[in-house]
């Protein structure tokens, strides 16, 4: 059954990656385009904007119309099925990965002890708690001030994901706020972009003027899309950066990221729009920059302090690794949900955990992400003599 789940893991993650790569190209093109239309050459009824470009061999020309009197639209492509399946994939994975392995994906009993169902419906909650909210709020005058509007949303988003690494592994925690931020993004599309571009397309076959707010409202949930792409791209691969989502301050450091990625694409579609950039990209530079030196100064969740007292031998070591990790690492692992060892990685033999001392170091003393979720219970006393005996040289 472990095999099973891993090749349906892998065919809903690939689906999920193809339907993204298409979502977010498109809403890049379309962004980019609509910044860079000029007036058109010939004035036409409805006709707001051209542009040429080339590209595969040959020359192309955009035109946008904002009505289109007359004209049969029986050829009409919609861009909605790549937010669609992007949204169900990456709920599927959800499921797969961290509902049905939530003791070891969702909760860490060091963090919170929850029963499974309860951490389930917590994210659950989370994923309509966070449309709700976002969507109420785009309904007040605040969306009519940017600036409020942005910095009360990082505040509400920060406050969310302090709140979620409370409650959640850390790992899980980040992929709760890019879930919560990835529903936000399909709502806009299902219930405010697809429903206003059909009232677009009914008003051009009936022959009457379209509602301009209509259109207006959506194109700015549209923008609101465009800007978080890059946020929920970073939490996408922030599986693979323990550093991030391991730190206990991993939520600052996320909400870090986020503005790193805001300013990055505000800096794109400044320079579309024909306004140099440059500020934008040295201040998300900046801030990474910052953030990774923040993060490599500071102290992990464990006060390692000098260590246990006198040398640590391999036998130690190896007691504290049976216990707590070759569950999973081993040729055949114990654990229900590994038919291989997680990442290849075994730790049954002393030459095989010399091999990957690094990565002991980093993940299961500094940032405290293995065993994932804690399920085996290992205690920051096993973890200090781990770090005692890898930063010793001991018979090394």
């Amino acid at each position: 059954m472990a095999l099973v789940l891993d090749w349906l893991e892998l065919a809903v993650r690939w689906v999920h990656v193809i339907a993204g790569v298409a979502w977010i190209g498109a809403s890049f093109y379309f962004n980019w385009l609509n910044d860079r239309l000029t007036a058109p050459e010939t004035p036409e009824p409805g006709l707001v904007g051209e542009l040429w470009s080339v590209h595969g061999g040959g020359f192309y020309r955009a035109l946008k119309y904002d009505t289109v009197p007359g004209a049969t639209l029986s050829h009409l492509h919609w861009f909605k099925w790549e937010a669609y399946l992007t949204w169900l994939s990456g709920f599927a994975l959800l499921v797969l990965v961290y509902y049905l392995g939530a003791d070891v994906y969702l909760i860490d009993p060091t963090v919170a002890a929850l029963p499974s169902g309860a951490a389930i419906g917590i994210s659950l909650g989370g994923l309509a708690l966070g449309w709700l909210v976002y969507d109420r709020l785009c309904r007040t005058a605040l969306a009519q001030r940017p600036a409020v509007f942005i910095g009360l949303g990082l505040v509400l988003i920060a406050g969310a994901a302090f709140g979620f690494q409370q409650v959640f592994g850390p790992r899980a925690a980040y992929m709760q706020i890019g879930a919560m931020l990835g529903t936000i993004m399909a709502a806009n599309v299902f219930f405010m972009i697809i429903p206003a571009h059909v009232e677009l397309v009914k008003a051009v076959e009936e022959g009457r003027a379209p509602d301009t707010a209509t259109g207006s409202y959506a194109a700015g949930r549209s923008r609101h899309n465009n800007y978080f792409t890059l946020p929920v791209l970073f939490v996408m691969i922030s599986g693979h950066h323990p550093m991030t989502y391991g730190h206990p301050w991993g939520w600052a450091i996320l909400i870090g990221l986020f503005i790193v990625g805001v300013l990055t694409r505000h800096g794109f579609n400044q320079r579309n729009r024909g306004r140099p950039p440059g500020w934008l990209f040295a201040a998300a530079l900046l801030g990474l920059l910052a953030l990774a030196v923040v993060s490599t100064g500071a102290r992990g969740r464990i006060d390692l302090g000098a260590g246990p007292p006198g040398a640590v031998t391999y036998a130690e070591i190896e007691e504290i690794l049976v216990a707590r990790c070759v569950t999973c690492h081993a040729a055949e692992p114990a654990h229900r949900l590994f038919d291989e060892p997680p990442g290849g990685i075994l730790l049954e033999t002393e030459a095989q955990v010399r091999a990957v001392l690094s990565k002991i170091e980093a993940v299961t003393v500094h940032t405290r992400i293995m065993p994932l979720g804690n399920f085996t219970g290992m205690t920051d006393e096993e973890r200090a003599v781990l770090a005692a005996w890898i930063r010793s040289g001991v018979d090394r």
